[in-house]
């Protein structure tokens, strides 16, 4: 929101993020696995870096569609700015939003793989990419094959529960979710 409202913040701050964005989690995973002493702070913190720009990008251009004549509307009746944020930005930017969550759902679950991947760990507290690799190198195709299948099915799960969530959300009234007869 910050970004939508001060185009100085915006200006300063998002090359950060797009540099953030551009860099291969792959590159910066070991650096954080060396700062990050617990393992799943440090793969949770490689997912936000992979879901962070999509929501940010996706937001920060919801926030600045809203519609002109709107805009124009709420200045002529003197509208503090909480109240063109409440009442005009916020509804404008939230389907935008909604459809980042969608992407970022699948992106960090990408991330937080390949963190995994390049952590190399092994043992009780680790996840199925561990597994993946593990049986790969075990050569137990089998076993490979079902945790990539659990993999793939958590990434539809979050898919619906963020698609729900974006019918929760919108469905009453936003164009892209309420059902139309016919």
């Amino acid at each position: 929101m910050l970004f939508a409202l001060s185009r100085p913040v915006e200006m300063s701050l998002f090359p950060f993020a797009v540099i953030l964005q551009v860099t291969p989690v792959v590159a910066i995973a070991p650096l954080i696995l060396i700062y990050v002493s617990n393992t799943f702070a440090a793969l949770l913190i490689c997912a936000w870096i992979v879901a962070f720009f999509p929501i940010l990008s996706n937001t920060a251009i919801g926030l600045r569609s809203a519609d002109h004549n709107l805009r124009d509307l709420f200045r002529l009746y003197q509208a503090t700015p909480w109240q063109r944020l409440r009442h005009l930005l916020i509804p404008s930017a939230l389907p935008y939003f909604m459809a980042a969550l969608k992407i970022a759902g699948g992106l960090s679950l990408i991330g937080a793989v390949v963190a995994e991947f390049v952590a190399g760990t092994a043992g009780q507290n680790t996840g199925l990419a561990s597994r993946i690799l593990e049986s790969s190198f075990r050569n137990e195709i089998p076993r490979m094959f079902a945790a990539l299948f659990l993999v793939s099915l958590l990434g539809v799960i979050i898919f619906l529960i963020t698609s729900w969530l974006s019918r929760a959300v919108l469905g009453h009234w936003h164009e892209s979710e309420i059902k139309r007869e016919g």
